[in-house]
This record gives C-alpha cells, structure tokens and sequence, in this order.
C-alpha cells in the first residue's frame, strides 16, 4: 500500500515554523472545514470576520512579515508562507492575499515611510483589509489634481477582494507619469461591483472612480518596480498556496483509495493506482522545493526572485492542476458532484492560474530572464 506517514514540510523546517504550521492547522481544521468554507462564501462578507481576528491576534499572521516598526512581528516572507500553505490546504477564503501580501508588499517597496506607518499597522492588527488595483490586470484609471488634492477616475477591472476593502492601493497614470495612490473608497465617489468569477472563494470586483480622493504613495518613477515587486510577492504566495492545496488533495486521494475496496481489496493497492499516487507525489514534493527556494528568495530580497518566483509559479501551479484532477478522478463518481469538497480546490486551481500570469506567460518570462529570447517583460 502508498502510504506518506509524515508531512514532508515539517520534516525539513525550523521549530518555530514547525509550531506555527501545527497551530495553523489545528485552528483551521476547527474553523475552516469545507461546509464552512461553503457558509463563508455565500455570506455578504466572504469570510469570517471572527477567523479573520483570531489569524490577527492569536496567530499574528496578518504581521508575520510586517517590521515591527509598523506593528508587526519583524519576520520574513518564510514564515508567512508557512500560514499561507496552510490556509491554501483548507481553501480558506480569508484575504491575507490581498491585503497581507499585495497591499503589504505595495506598501513596504513603495519606501514611503508616512504610508506604512499610517496603514501597515492595521493591515497587521487585523482591523483594515486592503487590495491592489491596476496591478495584475490592465486599468484605465488617471490622477489629476482637484481643489482639494488628487482624485481618480476611470475603472480596474477583477480588482481581488476589492468590493470590500477598506484601503485600495491603485497604479493609475498622473501628469508626471505613472504612480501609485492610496483611496479610501467612498459610496459617493467610487463604485465597486462584485463580478462573478469561477471561484467563490476568492472574490474580485469592478472598481469605478468617479473622483475619488486619493494619495499618493511614493515617489514619481517608482510605481513600475513597485508593481514588480507586488506581482513576484503575488506569484510566491500562490506558490505557497498551491502547495498546501494539492498536499491536502494528496492525502484525500490516499485517505480514500485506502477505504475503497473493489474485488476484495483497496484499490490503492492496484498497481496501476499506485503508478498515478507515485507520480502526483513527486510533483507534489518538487512543487514544495520550488516554493520554498521561491519563499526564501523573497525573504532574503535575493536577486534571484524573479526567476524563482516565476520557476515556482510553473511548477506549483502545474502540480495543483494535477492534485485537483486525481482528487475528483480517484473518488469515481461521488468526485464528479458539485458537492464533493474536491470541486472547491478545483475552482480555487482553474481560477489561480491565470491570477498572476498563465503557465505559458511565466515559462515566456522565464526564457526572457535567462536570456533565451529577446524579450525581457
């Protein structure tokens, strides 16, 4: 029989990230099972709120990457991508990838001090969600002076977590050149739309500014790296994500074809069965080496990242999309319903593909960054 008696992640971490994982995962098991994913995900919020406070302040995910400076915790992106694997094995549809991750990341490389320290403290506390707009889908979205400051106009499209954000961080073209601002949405002047999207779980929304108040964050000419750096820090925590997701369908698929018995026996013991278990295992786990290179590459600012957040976004992406298959193909027909908790990382898997980029986009990006083309995007 298969049998996987370890979870690799904890064999090869450091004690802290090895607490941090247990404590993770004990909470989200009581917390975030699938029927209450499904209530999150039909409720006006999309989470909850009460989970999203107990990852603040019991956990202090929400600051595990932040400087203390700023309120949080002082850690590295290693350490948050350890509760991102976790929350990625639940499907859990809290928006740390938002507001922890690509907000966070805007706000820390934008080098705006006044910024951070007015925001990032209560993006780690829990009590202010945020998102980006205009990053990881084109926007037509300008800044021009009013009487009483900057203001937006124009629409982001597919804006993740944007109809409830509190805080919008928004590359928009101003006189001087593109820049990043900050709004706090208002009714009266911006219109945010949820759009319905494939996967439930992960909310995104059409953003209208109709003047909208804005400030600006950082300096003039920075917003190009700015929104650099938010796509590679997006691209490693799906990495992390997508990890946690297909080792959780991993151990569904084994859980299951040991219980399954056909002719008198488990079919995880047919050989043709164990060929299909030995295969998404090794994708699995060259996945996991992937990402972690790609976490620690972030961590540590290395100049590396671009290619390793890239590498990682190939392999974990393509090992998910192979872990989602077999977790609705080796539970038969019951795998094929709606109902089935498989369909949830599915959805998640299918949706998050083209998130940050396709396969093919980041295989092209690849080549470019390793010289094997001319193109360098």
């Amino acid at each position: 029989m298969f049998r996987l008696d370890a979870d690799p992640a904890m064999l090869l971490e450091s004690d802290e990230r090895r607490q941090l994982r247990a404590v993770m995962r004990d909470l989200l098991a009581e917390a975030c099972g699938p029927e209450a994913v499904r209530e999150q995900t039909q409720s006006p919020r999309g989470h909850d709120r009460a989970l999203w406070e107990r990852l603040a302040g019991d956990i202090g995910v929400h600051g595990l990457a932040v400087p203390e400076e700023y309120g949080g915790a002082g850690c590295t992106f290693a350490e948050l991508a350890v509760a991102l694997e976790e929350t990625g094995r639940v499907v859990c549809p809290a928006p740390l990838l938002s507001t922890v991750v690509l907000a966070g990341t805007a706000l820390l490389d934008s080098a705006d001090g006044r910024a951070c320290a007015r925001w990032l403290p209560g993006i780690a506390a829990g009590a202010l969600t945020a998102t980006v707009a205009g990053f990881l889908h084109l926007a037509e979205v300008t800044a021009e002076r009013g009487p009483d400051g900057w203001v937006l106009r124009g629409e982001a499209d597919f804006v993740p977590d944007g109809e409830d954000a509190d805080l919008l961080l928004v590359a928009a073209r101003a006189p001087d050149g593109e820049r990043l601002f900050a709004c706090e949405p208002d009714r009266s002047t911006c219109d945010r739309t949820a759009r319905r999207v494939l996967d439930p779980t992960r909310r995104q929304a059409l953003v209208r500014f109709r003047g909208a108040p804005a400030e600006p964050v950082g300096e003039p000419g920075r917003a190009a790296g700015v929104v650099d750096a938010v796509l590679d820090a997006g691209r490693v925590a799906l990495a992390a994500e997508h990890v946690g997701g297909s080792a959780h369908a991993l151990d569904a698929v084994l859980a299951h074809v040991t219980r399954r018995t056909q002719f008198g026996r488990a079919i995880g013991s047919f050989q043709a069965v164990k060929h299909r278990l030995a295969d998404l295992l090794v994708e699995v786990e060259g996945a996991r080496s992937a990402s972690a290179y790609a976490s620690a590459c972030l961590a540590e600012r290395a100049g590396e990242l671009p290619v390793a957040a890239s590498a990682a976004a190939v392999a974990c992406t393509g090992a998910y999309r192979l872990a989602t298959a077999e977790y609705v193909q080796l539970h038969g027909g019951i795998g094929f319903t709606w109902e089935h908790s498989a369909h949830l990382y599915v959805r998640r898997a299918r949706a998050d593909e083209a998130l940050v980029g396709t396969g093919d986009d980041h295989r092209l990006r690849l080549a470019a960054l390793l010289g094997l083309t001319g193109r360098s995007g």
